[in-house]
């Protein structure tokens, strides 16, 4: 199993920043994606952004320019760095990270985990 955990929500003012982490652990063999979503309240939840281990990168319009997703990979974390936010920012974030693990029998296997959700709020 690959866990991951979330870290860098909060209440910050419109025109703020904050810095979203997220550390993935477990018998991780490659991270192919990793990348951010976010669900606000009697909202589906939407894609904010995408990184790849090639370093390509996909944004939704409505954070294009304000946001940016970074990862380390020596130590298996993604960062969302958040700047400019507004209120309609205001929602539950989640980290999504994709790749091959080894399972407890040692065999390879394709993972797809998700984190517990981390809150931001944005006030006006």
């Amino acid at each position: 199993q690959v866990h991951l955990v979330e870290s860098g929500g909060g209440l910050v003012q419109a025109g703020g920043s904050l810095r979203l982490s997220c550390l993935a652990s477990g018998s991780i063999i490659s991270i192919n994606v990793m990348g951010w979503h976010r669900q606000a309240p009697g909202k589906q939840r939407e894609l904010v952004a995408t990184l790849t281990s090639g370093g390509s990168t996909n944004y939704a319009d409505a954070v294009l320019g304000r946001f940016a997703v970074s990862r380390d990979n020596a130590n298996n974390t993604v960062y969302l760095q958040m700047n400019n936010l507004k209120p309609e920012d205001t929602a539950v974030y989640y980290c999504n990270v994709a790749g091959i693990h080894r399972t407890p029998t040692n065999y390879y296997r394709s993972y797809d985990s998700w984190g517990q959700g981390t809150q931001v709020t944005v006030s006006s």
